[in-house]
């Protein structure tokens, strides 16, 4: 069952626990001077988008956008350039080291023998 706060006329307060069916009281059940029910705003969070000014688009803001990605995607490009170019002379080297030999002595495994009928 909830708890609800109730505010005297002198300013002091009071819970009570009520079913959410029943009336909200009047007066105080110990003192029967009237008594309103105290309401509390709702705790709201705004998750996600469309909540903040920078949301909606300007035909500035797109522009910005579009400007600072293809600055992102002119770094990446010379990033991966530079790699490139410092991978191919040491790169093939250590890219042909890196795979396994296979071993001369290794035998194949012997495939399981037909049945014959007789």
């Amino acid at each position: 069952m909830p708890t609800y706060e109730y505010r005297r006329p002198d300013g002091t307060t009071f819970e009570i626990v009520q079913k959410m069916a029943d009336d909200a009281l009047t007066e105080d059940p110990e003192t029967g001077v009237p008594v309103e029910r105290v309401f509390h705003p709702v705790a709201i969070h705004f998750k996600g988008k469309g909540f903040h000014n920078t949301d909606y688009g300007t035909k500035r803001r797109n522009r910005e956008l579009e400007a600072s990605a293809k600055e992102g995607a002119d770094k990446h490009d010379a990033k991966t350039a530079d790699k490139a170019k410092s991978g191919s002379a040491s790169g093939d080297a250590a890219k042909s080291d890196l795979k396994p030999k296979p071993k001369a002595d290794e035998k194949k495994p012997k495939s399981p023998p037909s049945a014959s009928k007789d």
